[in-house]
Parts: C-alpha cells; sequence; structure tokens
C-alpha cells in the first residue's frame, strides 16, 4: 500500500505545482473514515481508495483525480454525506465522487435492474466530466485484481460478469487497452476456470519449449527493418488466454488450430515511418490476404491508430504484427486517459460522441434488460466506415443497414427513412454495409418508425428510437381504447359525476394522470368495479344493502341502558348505529342518546351522563344531511336517484335556502349505519349535480 509521502511524491513528479495539502487531508479524511473496515482479503479497507489513486498517479491525471479516488467510497460505506466533501473538498470534487458512487441504496428486484440503475448514473456522470470512468475503471480493475479473496462463488461470477460485459468494453471504448487486456483476463479465470487453466497450461508448455521462438521472430523482423534503413522497436508475446478462447470460440476450432497465438509490435517515430516499415516487412515475407488493415488514415472511433498486418515467416508461421508511432502506442493502451496527461487547456473530454450515442440509449430505454442490451450493442461491435454524401465519415458496427446509418446521422432523419441509396444506387432499408459506403437516406414527412426494422438493425441507438416510437404508438392505442372503456364505465353509475370526481378518483389511485387510467382501463389492470368505486365510492352494488327495513316503531338496541327504560335519539346530531355515542339522563325525562362529536352535549353539565353503545342487531337509524345542488333541471331526481341506488330511505326533505345558482335542502335519512351513510355522502360529493353534500 502507497505511503501517504509516496502518493504525494508521484503526483508532484509529473504535476510540480500540485497542491499538497489537498492531498494529504483526502488521504487523512479517507483514512479516518473508512476506520477499521476490512476488505474480504483482511487488508485494511483504506487500502483499496490508496492503491486507485495510486493507479490514477500512473496516468499522469490531475490532483483533482486523485483525490476523488481517494475519497471514491466514503459516500457509498461510511456516514460521508457529498455535503461534506463538498464543504471540505469544493464542488468540483463533491461532484466527481457523486458521479463515481453506486446507487447502493437503490431496492432493484434483479441483479439487472441494480446494474443498470448503476450504469445509468456512471454514464449520466460520465457524459459531464470523463474523469468519473477514469476513476471508475481503476477502481474495478483494482477490484478484480482482489476478487479472489471473496468467498462466495455466485457473488464471484456476477462481479466478473459485470466487468467483462460493461467495464472492459468501456475500457476499450475509449482506448485503454492496458486495462480492458487485464480486465478480460482476471473475469474469464472467474467466469471459465477449466478453460483459462487448460489455455495457460498449453502457453507456459510452448514458452518452455519453443527455444525462444518469439524471441527469434521480433530479432528478425529487427533485422529486416535496420537493413532497410529504418530503426524501430520489436516486441513479441503470447496473445493472453481470454483473447485465444474467443478466437477458439468464435472460429470453433481447437487450440492446436489456431496459428495466430504470437503477436508483434513494430514501434517507429513517427507516422510516416509506419508506412516504410509496412512495405519493407511485406517485401520481405508474404502477407495473409485480407488481413491487412489501416487504423492510421482511419482510425477506430475511440482514437486508435496502428497498421495491422499478418506475414508467413519462417516455416509458413502466420506471424500478426501491429506498427505504430511511440505517441500512438501511448495514446493507445491508456486512451482518453493518456490524453488528459498532456491536454493543455480546455474542459473534461467527456462529450465523445459515442457517449452521446449511450446516453441518448438511457433516454430511450423502457427497462434494465433493455437498456444492458442497447447499452453492449453500443459497445462492443467491430466497426465499418461509411460515408455521407457531404463526406463526413461515420464509423458504425459490422453488419449496420442504411437505418442503423440513418439513425446514427440524426435520430429525426431515422424515424423519417423511406429508402436510401448506396454508392448511387437504390436500395432496401435492409441492406447491409460495406467498408467505403457513400449513403444517402431518402426522407418523408409523412414516415414513421417501423416495428419490422427491429427484425434488422443491429446498432443500439437505432432499437432503443424505434422501440420507443413503437411504445409511444401502442401507448395512445390503449389510451383511445380505455377512453372508450371509461365512458362507457360512466354511463353505468347512479349519477353523472364531474372532473372533480375524476381528480379524486387519480389520487384514490394513486394515479399520476387520465392517461394512466385510461391505459390500466385499456389494459384491465384494473377492473369496471374498481374504477366505479373509485369514481363514486358505494356505487357498486354487493346487495348487503338489500335487506328488509325494521319496521318504524322497532326499538333499536342500545347496550348500557337498563331494559325497558326509555330513550330518545338526539335531534340535534341523530347518531347512527357506528358512531361512537353517549347519554343524558335528567330528572323525569328520557334518556337523550347523543354522538360524542355533538355540540349540544356542553349543555348537559345538569345531567347524568351514561356511557352507551350500539346493539349487535341494530339495523337502522335516521341521519340528516344538508345537501346543495345546482339549480337546473334534474338535479333533485339525481340526488333522490343517489339514494335510491343505495337503498336509503327519505324520512324528510325541506329546502332551507334558494338563490339563483344554488338550492339547499335538508334530508333526514333513514340508512343501516355509519358506512351506509358515508358511502352515501360519497357518491353525492361525486356527482355533477351536487354542489356540497355534508353531515348535519
Amino acid at each position: 500500500m502507497l505511503r501517504q509521502y509516496e502518493l504525494v511524491e508521484r503526483v508532484r513528479s509529473y504535476d510540480p505545482d500540485a497542491d499538497e495539502d489537498l492531498i494529504n487531508r483526502a488521504y487523512v479524511f479517507s483514512v479516518q473514515k473508512h476506520g477499521s473496515q476490512k476488505r474480504a482479503s483482511g487488508d485494511p479497507y483504506f487500502s483499496h481508495p490508496i492503491e486507485v489513486a495510486g493507479l490514477m498517479t500512473d496516468l499522469k491525471l490531475d490532483q483533482q483525480t486523485i483525490v476523488t479516488a481517494l475519497l471514491h467510497d466514503t459516500v457509498e460505506d461510511t456516514l460521508t454525506t457529498t455535503e461534506e466533501i463538498e464543504k471540505l473538498f469544493g464542488a468540483d470534487i463533491a461532484r466527481l465522487v457523486d458521479g463515481v458512487t453506486k446507487l447502493s441504496k437503490i431496492e432493484a428486484q434483479t441483479d439487472n435492474e441494480r446494474a443498470a440503475e448503476n450504469l445509468r448514473k456512471f454514464l449520466l456522470a460520465m457524459s459531464d466530466d470523463i474523469r468519473v470512468l477514469l476513476v471508475k475503471l481503476a477502481d474495478r480493475l483494482h477490484n478484480m485484481r482482489t476478487l479472489h479473496f471473496i468467498k462466495s462463488e455466485e457473488k464471484r461470477r456476477r462481479i466478473a460478469h459485470e466487468t467483462m460485459d460493461i467495464y472492459a468494453p468501456l475500457a476499450e471504448r475509449i482506448g485503454m487497452y492496458e486495462y480492458m487486456r487485464e480486465m478480460q483476463l482476471l473475469a474469464f479465470s472467474h467466469l471459465e476456470p477449466e478453460a483459462h487453466e487448460t489455455i495457460t497450461g498449453r502457453l507456459n508448455a510452448i514458452k518452455e519449449g519453443d527455444d525462444g521462438q518469439v524471441h527469434k521472430i521480433a530479432k528478425s523482423l529487427e533485422k529486416a527493418l535496420a537493413a532497410g534503413g529504418l530503426a524501430a522497436e520489436v516486441s513479441g508475446r503470447e496473445k493472453h488466454p481470454y483473447s485465444i478462447w474467443r478466437k477458439m470460440q468464435e472460429r470453433h476450432v481447437s487450440f492446436e488450430q489456431l496459428t495466430d497465438i504470437m503477436a508483434f509490435r513494430v514501434i517507429t517515430d513517427n507516422s510516416a515511418e509506419c508506412y516504410r516499415a509496412l512495405g519493407i516487412l511485406h517485401q520481405k515475407w508474404k502477407t495473409v490476404p485480407g488481413r491487412f488493415k489501416d487504423y492510421i488514415s482511419t482510425p477506430k472511433r475511440n482514437g486508435y491508430q496502428s497498421l495491422h498486418t499478418t506475414i508467413m515467416h519462417g516455416n509458413n508461421m502466420r506471424v500478426e504484427i501491429q506498427i505504430r508511432s511511440e505517441r500512438m502506442h501511448r495514446d493507445n493502451e491508456y486512451g482518453l486517459a493518456a490524453h488528459w496527461a498532456y491536454k493543455q487547456g480546455g474542459g473534461p473530454d467527456g462529450q465523445a460522441g459515442w457517449i452521446r450515442d449511450l446516453i441518448e440509449i438511457l433516454d430511450h430505454a423502457e427497462d434494465a434488460e433493455e437498456l444492458l442490451e442497447n447499452t453492449k450493442l453500443a459497445m462492443y461491435q467491430d466497426r465499418i466506415f461509411a460515408f455521407t454524401p457531404k463526406g463526413a465519415l461515420l464509423q458504425m458496427p459490422r453488419g449496420s443497414t442504411t437505418v442503423d446509418f440513418a439513425y446514427a446521422v440524426h435520430t429525426d432523419l431515422g424515424n423519417q427513412a423511406v429508402g436510401a441509396k448506396v454508392n448511387g444506387r437504390h436500395v432496401p432499408l435492409r441492406t447491409q454495409l460495406t467498408n467505403g459506403d457513400v449513403v444517402e437516406i431518402l426522407k418523408s414527412d409523412g414516415q414513421e418508425p417501423q416495428p419490422g426494422w427491429l427484425s434488422f438493425v443491429i446498432t443500439g441507438k437505432a432499437r432503443a428510437a424505434i422501440r420507443r416510437f413503437v411504445r409511444h404508438k401502442e401507448r395512445d392505442e390503449i389510451v383511445e381504447i380505455g377512453t372508450k372503456l371509461y365512458d362507457e364505465i360512466v354511463e353505468r353509475l347512479p349519477g353523472k359525476i364531474g372532473k372533480k370526481a375524476l381528480k379524486a378518483a387519480l389520487k384514490r389511485l394513486d394515479m399520476v394522470d387520465e392517461d394512466e387510467l385510461m391505459i390500466a382501463i385499456g389494459t384491465r389492470e384494473l377492473s369496471d368495479r374498481e374504477v366505479m368505486e373509485a369514481l363514486m365510492p358505494g356505487s357498486v352494488n354487493d346487495n348487503d344493502d338489500d335487506r328488509e327495513w325494521p319496521e318504524q316503531d322497532r326499538a333499536i338496541s342500545i347496550k348500557g341502558l337498563t331494559p325497558g327504560v326509555a330513550f330518545d335519539l338526539a335531534e340535534c346530531c341523530h347518531p347512527v348505529p357506528g358512531d361512537r355515542i353517549v347519554g343524558l339522563r335528567r330528572s323525569g325525562e328520557n334518556v337523550e342518546v347523543h354522538a360524542i362529536d355533538c355540540l349540544k352535549l356542553a349543555d348537559g353539565v345538569d345531567a347524568d351522563w351514561v356511557d352507551l353503545s350500539w346493539g349487535m342487531e341494530t339495523d337502522g337509524a335516521a341521519a340528516r344531511l344538508m345537501v346543495v345542488l345546482h339549480n337546473k333541471p334534474g338535479t333533485l331526481a339525481e340526488m333522490a336517484g343517489i339514494f335510491g341506488f343505495h337503498n336509503a330511505n327519505i324520512l324528510r326533505l325541506r329546502m332551507t335556502n334558494r338563490d339563483a345558482p344554488f338550492h339547499t335542502f335538508e334530508v333526514d335519512l333513514e340508512v343501516h349505519n355509519v358506512h351506509h351513510l358515508m358511502r352515501i355522502l360519497s357518491a353525492l360529493r361525486a356527482s355533477e349535480a351536487i354542489a356540497q353534500a355534508e353531515r348535519l
């Protein structure tokens, strides 16, 4: 583990003006916050962020990145907050730390959902500042180096899968091949341990038995170049086990059938000498047809530059050679990180085109599965080069069609594509492109993406945009169906409803807007009964109110009174079964039964209070309501219809107030109990004919 002064010296070796105090404070803060936490290896936890910071110094990154590396786990794994980081180390570092921090608090249902949420935040932060990605890759690389200490095989495999699917491709896409190769190799050893052990054993056997063959071939290449008047550095190595295993899988061949397990690298001073070296080697040895690639004149999308060729060396042995300048080699191994080290001025290189594509995929993806699928599509495939009619160069995954090309130019162009010309000739939209094609997209304002395109497009950006359009179209159709069903449901309600009833229903159903309700109705997530009950509570007649009403002279059962003692239900509060009640006993009078919240109870100071409750068989009592109707024809019939629908008997109806827009009525209503009464009140309040309904 790096000591504090060693880390500072590393940074100052390439940045003499670095803030030594800032780095020291971050080092101490990380050690203190992680305290006695341990890693699976048994090492102190703070050793991890310190090692990640060390990896950042290998890339010669700025002091903000070093400090971010030291602090990157404090928010996730300790009680530290982003606000505390900002207060102590500044807003820039707090933003970087927050970008690296995983969404560990999200309770995702599946590993894919958790991985997708982490990736979503990670990519969004990366689009703002590429240093987030550099720290995250170093974090993952160090975790992979210590993965074997984790006891759970399932957890090791999950982390290895995530590394292989997400982080190694991200490292490749920004040109950090050194990180990519080591991540792939470490993940491969956990995902395919038997294959890793077998291939490693074969490579070691070849190395022991080849009598220095790699060294001899490298010397012969170097000698040939020197004879041609070119001084260059030549090095050779066996390809790493994962690269060999992948070729075995892709070509369906055994280890013995592979002929290109050795690769050689020629390093020159400049690009002109790269082409000279290529000419010398091609004159000296035969080339393998179709194996030459010029990534200097047309670099890969991640900036990778090199000449690739394969020659037949010695006894018809295939030898793969990469030729590049010293600057290209530095950039190729450490990619964007190398650019950062010598970039002068300017802000973070976060807005690379491929990152913008990934951000657009984030916006269009519907769920975790789709996000991961489209992101992998965007990161993995080999590339071809195609041109617009004006000569702009676009890099596309191999197998891309004209529709993929259209979406790569602009999403709107893809949405409106009706045809295409490739090299001046009309072709179907499903036509696959080849290197050097000039592609012209024909569009129409009336065109829209077709679901059938999903069967042949291969880029994540195209698939995400088409799926988004198809989802929106299907959504509109479902909303239309749901609206028609909703209108039919409303017709079956006992009264007309207004906008206030719809708003109340959305709140009861915990829905955001009307469209969400219509979709739920259209997809049958909600039954007709549920919708009716939400719009007008009590509107669904469950037949539990279809009981014979008691005779008017039948005694109401009340507990707490001596049998035979007379009582009166108070006219002031009209208690009904279900209300909490209390009795007032005055000399020479019947017991008055009041609701517990009756205001008249305050006048009963001279009476004896009797604790009462309703008897088990009590069913039916009079409640008094105040109902304000809109002064329109039919509103009184609407109110009476609601009472009738709910099997409530009107005992008395009296108009108490009349003005131009409203009529106020006082209604004595016979109901079964307080629950029956509440359902009637809810139905009245939901009706468009009724302005107000309250219990008196």
